[in-house]
C-alpha cells in the first residue's frame, strides 16, 4: 500500500503520463505558484507597495514555503520510484544533488536560515537572492522553457566551440589593444584584464566614452567591431538552428502519432 502511494505521488509530481488530469492540476498549480512568488519578490522592491501590504506578503510567503517545502520532501521521498534512484539511500542522495532538487531546496533553504538568525538582517537580505531561483523551478512546468533546455542540450558542442572562439578573440583583441594604446592611454587600458572590458563592450556594440587613438589602434578596433558582431552571432544562429530542427522534428513525431492513431481506427 505504501508503494502503490509513492507511486502515485511520483506519477504526479513528475507528470508521467500526459493525460493525468490530477498531475496536470497539481502542476499546473505549482507553476501559478512559482509566478506569483517571483511577482512577489518583485513587488517587495516597491517601498510604497512593501509598506503598505507587508503582513500579505509576510503571510504568503510563509504559506509558500509550506508548500514548497511539502513539495520538495514528497519529490524526495518519492524519487527512487524512477529507476535512476532506485536506491532507498543512494538514490535518494543522487536526487538530492542533482539540479532540479538543489533548485528546490534554494528555494526554502533561505527561509529556514532566516529563521535561525533572524537578528542578522545583512544574512537575510544576502539570502533573498536565492528566491530568483524560482524562475528556473518553471522549466519544470513549461513545455516551452523544457524545449530550451533540449535545444541547448542537443546543440551543447557547437555551442561550446561557439563561446571558445568569442573567448579567443576577446583574448586577442584585447593583448592586441592593449600593446597598441596602453602607452597612448594609460589611464583607459592600464592592463589585459581591463582591455578584456573594452573589448566586449565593442564587439557587442554596446560600445563606451573609450576607444583607440593610435591609427594602427583605430584599424584594429574597427575589426574588432565587425568580426565581433560576426563572432557573438554564431550562439544565436547555433540556437535559431536547433530550434528549427527540434521543432520539425516533434512536428514529425505528432504527425507520426497522428496517422497511427488513424490508421487504428475504425
Amino acid at each position: 500500500m505504501a508503494k502503490s502511494y509513492k507511486l502515485r505521488t511520483y506519477e504526479i509530481l513528475e507528470a508521467t503520463e500526459s493525460d493525468d488530469r490530477t498531475a496536470e492540476a497539481v502542476n499546473v498549480f505549482l507553476l501559478i505558484l512559482v509566478i506569483l512568488n517571483v511577482t512577489a519578490v518583485v513587488l517587495e522592491t516597491v517601498e510604497s507597495i512593501y509598506a503598505a501590504h507587508k503582513v500579505l506578503f509576510n503571510y504568503f510567503l510563509d504559506i509558500s514555503v509550506i508548500i514548497f517545502t511539502i513539495e520538495y520532501i514528497l519529490r524526495v521521498w518519492s524519487c527512487n520510484m524512477d529507476p535512476s534512484y532506485k536506491n532507498p539511500l543512494l538514490g535518494r542522495l543522487r536526487y538530492v544533488l542533482t539540479p532540479l532538487a538543489l533548485i528546490d531546496l534554494m528555494v526554502i533553504l533561505p527561509f529556514y536560515l532566516a529563521l535561525a538568525f533572524q537578528t542578522d538582517h545583512r544574512l537575510l537580505r544576502s539570502l533573498r537572492i536565492l528566491w530568483t531561483f524560482r524562475l528556473l523551478k518553471l522549466h519544470r512546468y513549461s513545455q516551452s522553457l523544457q524545449t530550451i533546455i533540449d535545444v541547448i542540450k542537443a546543440q551543447q558542442r557547437e555551442l561550446a566551440m561557439s563561446f571558445s572562439a568569442i573567448i579567443f578573440f576577446l583574448v586577442l583583441s584585447s593583448t592586441v589593444v592593449y600593446f597598441l594604446e596602453h602607452d597612448a592611454q594609460p589611464q583607459n587600458f592600464p592592463n589585459i584584464p581591463a582591455t578584456m572590458w573594452w573589448a566586449v563592450l565593442t564587439m557587442t556594440t554596446i560600445g563606451e566614452n573609450v576607444y583607440p587613438v593610435t591609427p594602427l589602434g583605430k584599424v584594429v578596433g574597427g575589426l574588432i567591431i565587425i568580426l565581433g558582431v560576426a563572432t557573438f552571432a554564431l550562439p544565436t544562429s547555433i540556437l535559431t538552428s536547433g530550434f528549427v530542427d527540434m521543432l520539425q522534428r516533434r512536428r514529425e513525431e505528432q504527425q507520426a502519432k497522428e496517422k497511427e492513431s488513424a490508421e487504428d481506427g475504425p
